[in-house]
């Protein structure tokens, strides 16, 4: 069961805020998805999907109905797209994924064991500090997709918010997205890897009656399935899912990726990040098209600071490219994690 906050027993600014942040981040969610004329159902797009964090997790039209039986001004005061929500502030708060759960992929190896490729799992991932909470679960899910366990610490570490402690924010929300949780999957990615039959995720929506007899989320479940994204067993199991996928389609579309730890860690992380359509063009053709380079870059940093990144570089393919690499030099480590 998840549990959903009740709006009537917070207090009236906690309220106000949480309705204000989630209605803004599910319409910006829609823009986005427009400006980028395509959606994010078949998982691409993720390029959305930053650590920009705030909170949330009832669709528009609740909130709409929400707003309408009479909040607090406050509510309509803007909040600045980085600042989170008051720390204390816990909604909304999945329980921890009940009954059965899948173990392992078809296919994948138990910890410890070569995958159906040869590769093995590194053991559990050190380096964690306040998220070492978190190392049985990276172990497992590492373990089941056949990924080292500190690559998949590093796609985490790279796209969770980060409290003032330096753990990792599970109600971490993109406020100009739908993206969200310790992985900042998209609404529409989300929902496709609980279709995608094999995931860790799919077992875990047809085990609670999500899906419909083609597999399809069911309209009435679409909340709590997204609402699960802040459970931080199912974010990590969802990005080892997500990561084992877009790295198969990188090598299956040829593009050489490396046995390196730290090689199959970016090769995964920009998969995360762009979507794997848009991470073989950027890898096999040196970046994005021009066009979809600026979309993204803008998204990313900004039209002024795309602007002068474009003008310093003279392209915007060049430019989203420095851009993403440099982000990826400074984040996707996966060593901090090794042993």
């Amino acid at each position: 069961m998840i549990v959903r906050p009740d709006l009537k027993a917070l207090a009236p600014a906690e309220r106000a805020a949480f309705i204000y942040a989630s209605a803004k981040s599910e319409m910006t969610s829609r823009l986005w998805r427009a400006a980028l004329g395509s959606g994010d159902r078949d998982g691409e797009g993720q390029a959305g999907a930053s650590t920009l964090a705030s909170a949330g997790g009832f669709d528009l039209d609740s909130l709409i109905d929400a707003l309408s039986a009479g909040l607090p001004e406050a509510a309509g005061r803007a909040r600045g797209p980085q600042q989170l929500l008051p720390e204390n502030f816990a909604a909304p708060v999945p329980q921890p994924v009940a009954g059965p759960v899948p173990d392992r992929a078809p296919g994948r190896a138990d910890s410890g064991t070569a995958d159906a490729d040869g590769r093995r799992s590194a053991a559990a991932p050190s380096g964690l500090g306040p998220n070492a909470r978190h190392a049985a679960a990276i172990d497992s899910a590492a373990a089941r997709t056949g990924l080292p366990a500190p690559a998949l610490a590093a796609i985490i570490d790279a796209e969770a918010a980060k409290k003032r402690d330096g753990s990792w924010n599970t109600h971490s929300r993109n406020p100009r997205s739908s993206a969200a949780g310790l992985g900042q999957f998209l609404a529409g990615t989300w929902e496709g890897e609980a279709e995608r039959p094999g995931t860790w995720l799919n077992r875990a929506a047809h085990e609670r009656g999500w899906l419909d007899e083609g597999g399809r989320v069911v309209a009435a479940a679409r909340s709590d399935l997204l609402a699960l994204r802040y459970d931080a067993r199912a974010a990590i199991e969802a990005t080892a899912d997500y990561a084992r996928r877009n790295l198969d389609r990188l090598q299956a579309a040829g593009v050489r990726i490396g046995d390196g730890m730290a090689e199959i860690a970016r090769a995964a992380y920009l998969g995360h990040h762009l979507g794997a359509g848009d991470a073989v063009r950027f890898l096999s053709m040196g970046g994005l098209p021009a066009a979809r380079a600026e979309k993204l870059l803008v998204a990313q940093i900004g039209g002024g600071a795309a602007a002068a990144r474009i003008a310093e570089a003279g392209q915007a393919t060049a430019a989203h490219r420095d851009w993403l690499l440099g982000f990826v030099d400074r984040h996707i480590d996966p060593a901090r994690f090794a042993g």
